[in-house]
């Protein structure tokens, strides 16, 4: 990544969506030659000059302060995912310049024995761990099945971004594909900030950059988000339509980790459908002929 275009791109951004009548500044009418806020009208909400506000917006964070970071935070008016998104482009750009930078904290390809042993107690439901970069690292048997095209390539680790933008099933299987696909970007969005040097999420942006339009163009809008919460809208071949709550929650053992377990409300078509795939892996594992 690279960190000075990031923070240029994200405050660029920021500035766009605002008007002066939204922070409360007078629009004496006119042409304006930029979309939303001004440099200068940022500077002054924030209470700095603007010849430092424009030299932090082309990326200089040297000597950039806590304080600076909180005074541009709001006056952009960034909720908190942004203002620490903000948080980390400042501190990466100022690693990058460094000779010496800290070693990232390694990876795991593979959740621990123990939350594997949580995943497949949890039977009644679809649970899973993902990391940062989207990949999936560990699952029971209710979220592989349920999520059954994204283990068609057993070379691969299964990632969530690379499913729905480059597997054209996607788009049936997410009957909100729109709205997933934001989350799903400005989730990796947050992630590039938090690990500015990570070589397998750079690549991964890349090969998505190139290969989907609607990746890039939503890479391109800059948003964060975090999603700990809500609903997904799916379509299964087997299950058909089912609406499922999703809770994630942080694990240890490694940066990003969360598990996230979908839920139905009681008595619904859709707590049905999943007491059916329930029934389903369990037939399916029964009729295995035993091993030798």
């Amino acid at each position: 990544m690279e960190q000075p275009h990031d923070i240029r791109d994200f405050l660029t951004s920021r500035r766009a969506r605002l008007t002066p009548q939204q922070v409360g500044l007078p629009d004496f009418g006119g042409r304006r030659r930029v979309a939303g806020l001004r440099r200068e009208e940022v500077a002054l909400l924030a209470g700095m000059s603007a010849e430092y506000y424009v030299r932090f917006e082309r990326g200089n964070a040297s000597g950039v302060s806590e304080g600076i970071i909180d005074g541009v935070s709001r006056a952009l008016r960034l909720d908190d995912t942004e203002r620490a998104h903000l948080h980390d482009l400042v501190r990466a750009a100022n690693d990058g310049v460094r000779p010496v930078r800290r070693r990232a904290p390694a990876r795991p390809r593979a959740v621990a024995p123990s939350v594997q042993q949580l995943l497949d107690a949890l039977t009644g439901v679809p649970a899973l761990v993902q990391d940062g970069r989207l990949d999936v690292l560990g699952t029971n048997a209710m979220a592989r099945a349920l999520f059954d095209q994204m283990f068609d390539d057993a070379e691969r680790t299964p990632n969530f971004a690379r499913y729905l933008f480059l597997d054209p099933r996607s788009t049936g299987f997410y009957r909100d594909w729109d709205e997933s696909a934001d989350q799903l970007v400005a989730l990796l969005r947050v992630e590039t900030g938090r690990a500015p040097f990570d070589r397998e999420l750079s690549d991964l942006v890349g090969e998505l950059s190139t290969r989907s339009d609607a990746f890039r163009a939503l890479w391109g809008s800059h948003d964060v988000r975090e999603h700990r919460t809500g609903m997904k809208r799916l379509h299964h071949d087997t299950l058909g339509d089912v609406e499922l709550d999703y809770q994630a929650l942080d694990v240890t053992g490694g940066p990003g980790l969360q598990l996230v377990a979908f839920t139905a409300e009681p008595a619904s078509a859709s707590a049905t459908a999943l007491q059916l795939l329930g029934n389903l892996i369990a037939t399916a594992t029964t009729s295995q002929p035993p091993r030798p």
